[in-house]
């Protein structure tokens, strides 16, 4: 059994959640989100609660997917109601970041400045060396989050790139120190 999969899913007000298929939509005050549902997964409606099933919950196929499901079909209500949001801060001398239109336009040590297409579904905010990515769907962000950070990794030595504001980057010695000793 899937302790996660196997709780109810409690829609707020202004949330409604419809199964058309093997398609669920969830459409709330921010916006509208949709995704397939996979085979042997139900989902069952009831007023202001959502229950998740497998057909086969002995299968580990089944039993993997139903808690997994459980858990972004949260995520989509949560993303309808609230939103998410994640910061990125850019580190490093000469290391610039501005709005282009839509996109972001980054100098970070290239010969060349890197254009970052900030795909649909996803709002990007600027101030100074920090990133806002914000978004109704938490996959998409993660993703979009992710292929930004890997324009410049953060290197260990200075610190260099492109980071997560959260994120700590563990710092090595370098030349120097082995030197002293």
């Amino acid at each position: 059994m899937s302790r996660i999969g196997k709780q109810l899913i409690v829609l707020p007000a202004g949330v409604t959640m419809a199964v058309d298929g093997r398609e669920v939509t969830v459409k709330g005050p921010k916006g509208e989100l949709k995704r397939t549902l996979p085979p042997g997964i139900t989902v069952a409606v009831s007023g202001s609660e959502a229950q998740v099933s497998a057909a086969n919950p002995d299968e580990k196929a089944e039993r993997s997917l139903w808690g997994t499901l459980g858990a972004h079909l949260r995520n989509m209500v949560k993303g309808v109601t609230a939103g998410f949001s994640k910061q990125l801060e850019i580190n490093g001398v000469g290391y610039r970041v501005a709005m282009q239109g839509k996109d972001l336009k980054l100098e970070v040590g290239y010969s060349h400045p890197v254009v970052f297409a900030i795909p649909a579904g996803v709002q990007a905010a600027v101030e100074k060396n920090l990133i806002t990515l914000s978004s109704i769907d938490k996959e998409l962000l993660g993703n979009v989050a992710a292929e930004l950070r890997s324009v410049r990794r953060p290197e260990p030595y200075k610190g260099k790139g492109i980071k997560y504001v959260t994120e700590v980057i563990r710092r090595k010695a370098g030349k120097a120190a082995s030197k002293g000793a």
